[in-house]
């Protein structure tokens, strides 16, 4: 058997799988190196879909009674208050005094990085919102999200390190108090609902939480590479688990229902939404679609009977930014998990460490990665040096196996018995060029995901012309410099015996250097770093091999 016909194929083959992963991820089919999120049938969350921005009939046996619906996500007659701290403006609905708009004013639109970024909004072109409500008995209405509020605190501006936003209203003598706590550097806001039953007569009212968006891409998306965009949940029993909107559109989506502890959120790339209910308090979670293109995750949890004239007050967190790994973990368990690295998650989550900590001994993340690629290139030096040995030798001998085919020409059985009693004599392994490579395929993947995932790229600069790691090079520098590395190095390989095998690998920096040209400058770097070192590492390699192969000769 041609032993190097089978390693080429082999490298062939992952660059078609690469490709057809590109191919699926572009038509919105799964990533084949991402986790998948679950499509079990699951039950309905109701018997009938609510319209836009509208809360269904919760159907399980605690429930109370049948949540609000609406016909519009947020009334056109309901007025929006303007807050603005150190890193947020935000927009406050007095209807049920949802949060309606949030500019993150550290972060720059993707189609105007001078504008803030707009994650959460209430526009003809994108509808994301954080809602929330108490809803009691048949036949009881209280205030929930579609309640007119009224604002009783002042003050419109953070002067201190919390500002404090109150709404209050009161239906059916219950008067609802909802606080949002921001706090100064924070992108976690507390939120309490102190509910006073002002009734003759006590309520059992339950505490709804939920947030809105639809189904749209988000700006910051790329047709080349898939990032996940919709609903996510997260339990201590079936831990992190994601819903696509199209699952949800054939009643498919599959989620702990019934938890006391966890969160629910809303991710795309780079930011997230979540509630953080208090732990330990039972719960039922739910995802469904209220209308054309229109999506909610909430939770509901019973507050517990209040007699009339007492009051009892639930607090939550809401976070509302980016999906920052160290502040999330801190707010709630599992709640760094919005950055999704997939099954590579053991991989990945260390290497962003060192990232992170590199980073934090350079100051600059462009630098950062080139740090951790130079690392990375230590730590596989042997497998790479194995792997380099191999193709050296398998060069250096090049001719005699040209010779050999041009001996023995159609004979394949006498052919490949001769080529392997080379290979023996030799001490050639025609496999060792190829399974070092195999072995650091993981790690490379673990690194993609951490550099696309990875907030603190988005807006980080590097050097020159490079100001934002997340965006792709504007001057297509870098993808022309991986290109010229991916020919340089195919150069030093041998080189196949079949002509076609040889364009073929000749296409292949044309094909993934194309790609690159839309690929975010931070993965390009990465890989043009990468590519150096291993030429210069088996540039070396060869050196050596050549002089002693002439110490050989002479001796």
């Amino acid at each position: 058997m041609d032993i190097r016909r089978t390693i080429l194929w082999m490298i062939f083959s992952f660059a078609l799988l690469l490709l057809w992963n590109n191919w699926q991820e572009y038509n919105g089919k799964p990533s084949l190196f991402a986790s998948t999120p679950a499509t079990t049938q699951a039950p309905a969350a109701s018997d009938e879909p609510a319209q836009n921005g509208g809360v269904p009939a919760a159907q399980e046996p605690t429930a109370s009674a049948a949540l609000p619906s609406s016909n519009s996500a947020v009334s056109a007659k309901a007025q929006t208050i303007d807050i603005t701290t150190d890193v947020y403006k935000l927009g406050f609905s007095t209807e049920g005094a949802q949060l309606v708009k949030a500019e993150l004013l550290k972060y720059g639109s993707p189609e105007n990085p001078e504008q803030p970024m707009v994650l959460l909004d209430n526009s003809p072109a994108s509808i994301y919102l954080a809602q929330s409500g108490i809803v009691g008995a048949a036949g009881q209405t209280l205030p929930n999200h579609l309640t007119p509020f009224t604002l009783v605190s002042t003050q419109h501006n953070m002067t201190g390190d919390t500002l404090d936003v109150v709404f209050e209203a009161t239906s059916d003598d219950v008067k609802v108090t909802k606080t949002y706590t921001l706090h100064k550097g924070r992108y976690d806001i507390q939120v309490r609902h102190d509910i006073q039953n002002n009734s003759g007569a006590a309520i059992d009212p339950r505490l709804y939480l939920q947030l809105t968006r639809d189904g749209n891409n988000p700006p910051d998306s790329s047709r080349l590479y898939s990032t996940f965009t919709g609903p996510v949940v997260y339990s201590s029993g079936d831990k992190f688990q994601k819903i696509t909107f199209s699952d949800i559109d054939k009643n498919k989506a599959s989620y702990a229902r019934n938890v006391d502890n966890g969160w629910i959120g809303m991710v795309q790339h780079y930011f997230a939404t979540a509630w953080v209910p208090v732990q330990d308090v039972q719960r039922t979670n739910e995802i469904l679609k209220l209308g054309n293109n229109l999506y909610a995750v909430r939770t509901l949890e019973s507050v517990g009977s209040i007699d009339a004239g007492q009051s009892k007050a639930v607090d939550a967190s809401l976070w509302v930014g980016p999906q920052d790994q160290k502040a999330m973990s801190q707010l709630a368990t599992g709640l760094d998990l919005v950055v999704d690295y997939g099954w590579l998650t053991i991989i990945s989550k260390p290497l962003f460490k060192l990232l992170t900590w590199l980073h934090s001994l350079l100051g600059n993340w462009g630098w950062a990665i080139v740090a951790l690629t130079v690392l990375i290139k230590l730590v596989f030096f042997p497998l790479s040096a194995a792997s380099y040995r191999s193709m050296a030798k398998m060069k250096q001998f090049a001719p005699r196996m040209q010779a050999l085919r041009e001996k023995f020409g159609d004979d394949k059985a006498k052919l490949n018995a001769a080529m392997m009693e080379m290979y023996r004599t030799e001490k050639i392994n025609p496999l060792g060029g190829c399974l070092p490579m195999l072995v650091q395929i993981p790690v490379f993947i673990a690194l993609y995901w951490v550099l696309l995932g990875s907030v603190e790229m988005r807006g980080a600069p590097w050097i020159l012309w490079i100001h934002d790691l997340a965006a792709r090079d504007p001057w297509m520098i870098l993808p022309a410099i991986m290109m010229g590395t991916m020919f340089l190095q195919i150069k030093l390989n041998p080189t196949p015996p079949d002509p076609m095998q040889a364009k073929v690998m000749m296409l292949m920096p044309l094909v993934f250097g194309g790609m690159m040209f839309f690929f975010p400058a931070g993965l390009v770097l990465y890989w043009c770093v990468n590519n150096i070192l291993s030429i210069a590492q088996q540039r070396y390699i060869m050196v050596q091999i050549e002089k002693n192969s002439a110490k050989a000769a002479n001796s």
